[in-house]
């Protein structure tokens, strides 16, 4: 009996040729940022997407201190952490967070933009955060690309 629909195949690429790419944080909004950042770490960007295998690419992030949240954001958005020792509850408000670790606020909204699980870590550790405009990357040519 003759199929109504013909079989299709999907080729999955499993060797993936990593790009990498620089993106200027400064004076940009954090969770525009961060969704844009997760698309290129995670390959959507590629026309070799698929969402089972790992396609992403590296991303460099340089000047993390200039990154802006709008609205009330700074002072009322809250970060827990826990020591995991009883009463180890450690709160810091964005600002804060700004101030001492501005890297940590952009890892932060990235990872959780990312799948959750094992595929989300090996997309997480491609991804390069700097508080200043410098970066030890540049034997990679990193690509500038403007979000």
């Amino acid at each position: 009996m003759a199929r109504p629909f013909p079989i299709q195949k999907t080729t999955i690429i499993r060797n993936v040729e990593r790009k990498w790419y620089l993106v200027d944080a400064s004076g940009k909004v954090l969770g525009r940022l961060a969704s844009q950042i997760a698309k290129y770490l995670m390959g959507k960007n590629s026309p070799t997407f698929f969402p089972g295998v790992d396609t992403g690419n590296y991303v460099v992030v340089i000047n993390a201190d200039k990154v802006v949240l709008t609205g009330k954001k700074l002072d009322k958005k809250l970060y827990y952490r826990h020591s995991g020792y009883p009463g180890g509850l450690k709160v810091q408000t964005a600002r804060q967070l700004l101030e001492k670790h501005p890297e940590r606020l952009i890892w932060l909204a990235v990872k959780r933009m990312l799948p959750k699980g094992a595929l989300g870590d090996k997309y997480l550790k491609r991804l390069k955060i700097y508080a200043s405009d410098k970066h030890p990357h540049e034997a990679q040519k990193p690509e500038p690309i403007e979000i």
